[in-house]
């Protein structure tokens, strides 16, 4: 079994664009799917992700023992930290986002992207084109790129990112759409040579909206550098989104 630890160094911060109205379910990675993200340069420290749940004390008398029970749930709020850039759009939105009383949607991507998988493939002429590749263990929404000696039919061109669509997936074949969950691609044409198809790797990701309640620029002594140091309030849960690849 291989060794499932990754580290922090690597690990990237976004702010959405603009604020959002939060929703009143817990959000998905759909919540998210129409965010421009802007990524928070110079990362430096990262706050913890996770929810928490509120205590009730119950304490009976006759027991002299007070009982513990879950109340409602809560993220903590959490500290990311930045070597301050005051021309880094990201830190300018942070400490734009401080200023207003909006939520915001934000982004944690880990540094824990799966080691690239390449195998020889067959892509049928057809609607929708099946790609088979033996025991290929890819998710839906995996990304894949295509490779040739030769052509590859018409709708799939070498060197894209397309993403395995849910439709017709099984262990040994998939067929491929433009986006995540898009519609899968009709192939035409001719084709000729040996393809190849390899899978692009992509991190998990934590994503949730909230609050910047503080943007501080932070000194110290004299070996240490200015930061900008920020709280943020989640209003929502994460949306715990898997590597994939």
């Amino acid at each position: 079994m291989p060794i499932k630890v990754s580290p922090v160094a690597g690990c990237l911060f976004y702010i959405g664009s603009a604020p959002v109205d939060l929703p009143d379910t817990d959000v998905t990675e759909a919540s998210f799917a129409s965010v421009t993200w802007v990524p928070v340069g110079n990362y430096q420290t990262m706050g913890n992700s996770g929810d928490g749940a509120e205590n009730i004390a119950t304490n009976l008398i006759n027991r002299r023992r007070t009982i513990n029970l879950k109340g409602t749930r809560q993220a903590p709020t959490r500290s990311d930290n930045f070597a301050l850039n005051l021309s880094d759009p990201g830190q300018l939105a942070m400490i734009a986002a401080e200023q207003s009383d909006y939520n915001y949607p934000f982004r944690i991507d880990l540094n824990d992207a799966p080691v690239p998988k390449s195998s020889a493939a067959t892509v049928t002429i057809a609607a929708p084109g099946v790609v088979s590749w033996t025991a290929h263990g890819l998710l839906a929404g995996t990304p894949v790129k295509f490779s040739t000696t030769g052509a590859l039919p018409t709708g799939i061109t070498a060197g894209t990112t397309y993403y395995v669509a849910a439709t017709g997936l099984t262990a040994n074949s998939f067929s491929v759409a433009a986006t995540p969950g898009g519609t899968a691609i009709t192939t035409s044409g001719t084709q000729s040579g040996t393809h190849t198809a390899t899978t692009v790797p992509t991190p998990s990701k934590r994503m949730f909206m909230g609050m910047v309640t503080s943007a501080e620029e932070g000194n110290g002594d004299a070996n240490t550098v200015q930061m900008l140091n920020c709280s943020i309030m989640p209003n929502t849960n994460y949306a715990r989104v898997a590597a994939l690849g």
